[in-house]
């Protein structure tokens, strides 16, 4: 079967799993609209908002041991158990979590670079969220090593393994490459970076932040061969206010902030938070019902590893719509006006976001309008600090982000570029 374009769910399908979304369709004060800023933020499952609340409503200490304060840490010891086996596919390692996913980055990349008894540089991407670029930043700085940076390649949006080589030597402590661009949407050959990285230093240390990417696309820490990759709930379906981070084993028995009398890979701090737990669960439950619907597999990460497949080829159907259009409405890529940044052919390298404009309308405005025909997306500017430095490293003054998910359908695609054609024609 061809997938270079994606597969899309049957239409009844894709409709069964937007009615488990909240709002996915309207705002209760602002009404009908689409919803395409997942990149931002993603569409909240329902059942993940309720189990949250539900979990909230017991006073109990989830670290009893009785009553429902034991029932309450099930949530904790599962809910940790499936997110290093299920969503980072680890065999091993540890679990750091955080009020949010840039904080795990921090704590992780800061535990390396001052744990690590050697090394002289550290090396990471121009293209990286600020929470990974300036951890190895701040860390260089604090530990007196040299801070390298890899540019982005301007054609495709993405780091290129052969550039990255040019800035690892047998010095290089750390190397931090994001699984995936949050502005352009490129996938990066972060398993070839790892493997050609510790060719050149086996000692080396592979971080990869996975926030962009785990919504989209499965994550494995074990074939990637990395040490620290992150997520962020509320970018996949959850709730906010946690960060989770994988750490393999070298990374987890490091000297790190812990209890005195806790077992040296213990990176917890402080009583857990079950409701937390129990909305990602909630996650990882929906994904293995997808997979559950296209496979007979009854191994949990099988399933999830499937369910997640189906949803990237979903998605990489519903990009190339959004690109090419139909015979009824023309694609962005064909509507006058309109430019689509760090475009590139083989939609296999890509999830599911476009950095577009619309000629003669500033970015800002260009959203005002959208919001106005009821679509939520937002410009990524030079002038704000989370995407200056990405926008310029892909020679651009800004960008219009747009991010669908998995549960939208063709009808919301082809919304979409009719209210485009209608916005750039004004122009």
């Amino acid at each position: 079967m061809d997938t270079k374009n994606g597969i899309l769910f049957s239409d009844e399908y894709q409709r069964s799993l937007k009615e488990q979304f909240c709002y996915a369709d309207d705002d209760p004060k602002y009404g009908s609209r689409l919803f395409f800023e997942n990149s931002g933020g993603s569409l909240r499952l329902k059942k993940a908002v309720e189990v949250k609340a539900a979990v909230e409503e017991f006073p109990d200490c989830p670290e009893r041991v009785r009553g429902r304060g034991y029932e309450l840490s099930h949530y904790v010891s599962d809910g940790t158990k499936e997110i290093l086996e299920i969503v980072f596919g680890a065999k091993s390692g540890a679990l750091i979590t955080e009020l949010s996913a840039s904080q795990t980055m921090f704590h992780a990349v800061g535990t390396i670079m001052e744990g690590a008894g050697w090394g002289k540089n550290a090396v990471t991407s121009s293209l990286e969220h600020p929470s990974a670029h300036d951890a190895v930043e701040y860390y260089c700085e604090k530990t007196g090593r040299e801070f390298r940076v890899v540019p982005a390649n301007k054609t495709t949006g993405g780091i290129d393994p052969d550039e990255v080589m040019k800035y690892v030597d047998k010095d290089t402590v750390l190397l931090s490459i994001m699984a995936a661009s949050n502005i352009s949407g490129n996938i990066m050959d972060i398993k070839e970076i790892a493997r050609r990285a510790k060719e050149i230093n086996p000692d080396i240390y592979i971080v990869s932040d996975a926030v962009q990417h785990a919504p989209h696309a499965v994550i494995d820490v074990e074939d990637w061969g990395v040490d620290v990759a992150n997520f962020a709930p509320y970018k996949f379906f959850g709730v906010r206010g946690c960060g989770f981070a994988y750490v393999s084993d070298r990374v987890a028995v490091m000297s790190h902030r812990k209890l005195t009398h806790k077992p040296a890979n213990v990176w917890a701090l402080g009583t857990p938070t079950p409701g937390n737990f129990a909305a990602m669960m909630a996650v990882i439950d929906y994904v293995c019902e997808i997979g559950k619907h296209f496979s007979d597999s009854t191994d949990r990460r099988a399933l999830y590893v499937e369910g997640m497949h189906r949803i990237h080829l979903q998605e990489r159907a519903l990009l190339y719509r959004m690109l090419e259009g139909t015979n009824e409405v023309p694609g962005l890529r064909h509507i006058k006006n309109v430019e689509v940044y760090v475009d590139m052919e083989d939609l296999t390298y890509k999830d599911l976001i476009v950095a577009m404009g619309i000629k003669g309308i500033e970015y800002a405005e260009c959203s005002q309008k959208y919001l106005e025909h009821g679509v939520t997306i937002f410009e990524r500017l030079k002038s704000s600090p989370y995407s200056q430095r990405i926008v310029e490293s892909l020679g651009l003054e800004g960008a219009l982000r747009v991010s669908p998910l998995h549960c939208h359908g063709t009808d919301d695609i082809d919304r979409f570029l009719r209210i485009t054609k209608e916005i750039a024609e004004s122009v």
